[in-house]
């Protein structure tokens, strides 16, 4: 199963994530937010492993644009969900998939440790 990297390609944390995975020569398949949305599966699939609050980046950009009703209005994994659908950027990133090895951000330590 090839692995696949979930992102936006100007993103730094996912630039820095691809050049870690280019230079181990671990082949993999990225996947842009802005043109191949995730689907509600994957969503949901990933706030169960993760839990909503992690997969939605109330650091970025996009979070701190938003008006202040849009963010109240996020409570639960639903309304988080609907968010990520609407705004894919909001989504913390990367996420990689490789088999039963799923991961959220880019942390050299626990890559070295889970891609082997």
């Amino acid at each position: 199963m090839v692995m696949k990297v979930y992102g936006i390609p100007n993103c730094t944390t996912v630039k820095k994530a691809r050049a870690w995975l280019d230079a181990r020569d671990i082949p993999y398949d990225f996947v842009d937010f802005r043109k191949s949305p995730p689907t509600p599966a994957d969503l949901a699939r990933w706030c169960a492993a993760f839990g909503w609050e992690t997969v939605l980046n109330r650091r970025g950009t996009t979070w701190r644009m938003l008006d202040a009703a849009t963010q109240a209005a996020v409570r639960d994994q639903g309304s988080a969900i609907d968010l990520m659908r609407e705004r894919p950027a909001a989504i913390k990133r990367p996420i990689v998939e490789a088999g039963a090895v799923l991961l959220v951000g880019f942390d050299e330590a626990v890559w070295r440790r889970k891609l082997r």
